[in-house]
């Protein structure tokens, strides 16, 4: 069984394949009567749009939105909503190394020993470029929580931070790399370049905060709010860590440390630290929800690896084409669409349980 879809009360299932013609997104379980159109969905799909930068995968898709079905008179019907995105600029024969040997780092072993076969160009399902159907797919979530406001930002890139002393949230938009910091993105800009003419690539990290979540969103035990987001983050292709708040670092805490500190606020408890990322034994505490996600170095390069043949037979492998040097930088936008159609699918519990 291949599992292809995600969500509960809002489920989305995405589809295609990253050479075929088309890819896409059914989001199932929205609500009706939210007013939609493309031009609400292309803001988010432009942002993680591939060849807008040196720094980026040099394949250019427009990756133009196309609204197929559950939408009547620029409002949701309740029904599906099937959303479709075309490849326009494919260059299957890339990979013809690719079909005779495994890109170490890659889903290509993993895949062929599944299915017994894989489709090779690009990598099929287990390529990046399937995130543009879950971006797509994000952008519906955000008309069921318009109360939050999601910001995704890069964090890290090769080991280097941002200054968090210099975090500038205007910042984010200036620069390709998503930074809050400019001092950072000049100096990634040099080292995410040396990468690329290096035919190498650099990991990346990417933090995802969502503010105006009330409290209450989540389940104990079985639906909990920060075990759904740390799965719909892991499921992103190139994703090896999720962290909820301090996350690991918490670990390194003494309990009175780690605490977060309440006062007797107007509107309920005011927080005095925010350690857990907005999550208590999985639901929402009404303070900001926090989530970080690593990255790996993009596995297709063009510098020599050793591999072996579909033969099993000792090689070495450059994979040609067009790839990221950094998949993360394009990751930020990726990590948001999960994020609210995370966020979406717990509103919908929480007000299908308590109203």
């Amino acid at each position: 069984m291949s599992v292809n879809s995600f969500g509960r009360l809002l489920r989305f299932t995405t589809w295609g394949e990253s050479h075929g013609p088309a890819l896409g997104a059914v989001v199932d379980g929205c609500p009706p009567g939210l007013a939609l159109s493309e031009a609400d969905i292309q803001p988010f799909l432009d942002a993680r749009r591939p060849g807008q930068s040196k720094f980026t995968t040099q394949r250019q898709e427009p990756d133009a939105v196309r609204i197929l079905s559950g939408v009547f008179e620029g409002r949701t019907t309740g029904t599906p909503i099937s959303l479709m995105i075309e490849n326009v600029d494919q260059r299957s024969k890339d990979y013809s190394e690719v079909a005779q040997a495994y890109r170490p780092g890659h889903a290509d072993y993993a895949y062929d020993a599944k299915y017994g076969f894989r489709d090779y160009r690009g990598g099929g399902r287990s390529s990046a470029r399937e995130t543009a159907a879950r971006v797509a797919a994000g952008g519906v979530a955000r008309l069921v929580i318009p109360e939050v406001r999601i910001t995704a930002y890069v964090t890290e890139i090769a080991g280097d931070p941002i200054d968090r002393a210099a975090f500038d949230s205007d910042e984010i938009e200036r620069n390709p790399f998503f930074a809050p910091d400019a001092a950072a993105a000049a100096r990634w800009a040099e080292s995410v370049d040396a990468a690329r003419l290096a035919g190498s690539s650099l990991g990346a990290v990417v933090e995802c905060v969502a503010e105006g979540v009330p409290a209450g969103w989540g389940a104990p035990l079985y639906g909990k709010l920060d075990a759904d987001l740390a799965a719909a983050m892991m499921g992103i292709n190139a994703v090896k860590a999720v962290e909820i708040g301090d996350g690991f670092a918490a670990a390194r805490l003494t309990g009175e440390q780690n605490a977060d500190r309440m006062r007797p606020g107007r509107d309920g408890p005011e927080f005095l630290a925010n350690h857990a990322g907005g999550i208590a034994g999985g639901i929402s505490t009404g303070q900001p929800v926090v989530v970080r996600v690593a990255f790996k170095p993009t596995s297709s390069i063009l510098t020599p690896v050793e591999t072996i043949t579909r033969g099993g037979e000792a090689t070495d492998i450059r994979t040609r084409g067009r790839h990221d040097p950094c998949v993360g930088i394009r990751g930020a936008p990726v990590v948001a669409a999960m994020m609210a159609l995370v966020l979406a699918d717990h509103k919908l519990l929480h007000r299908g349980q308590c109203g």
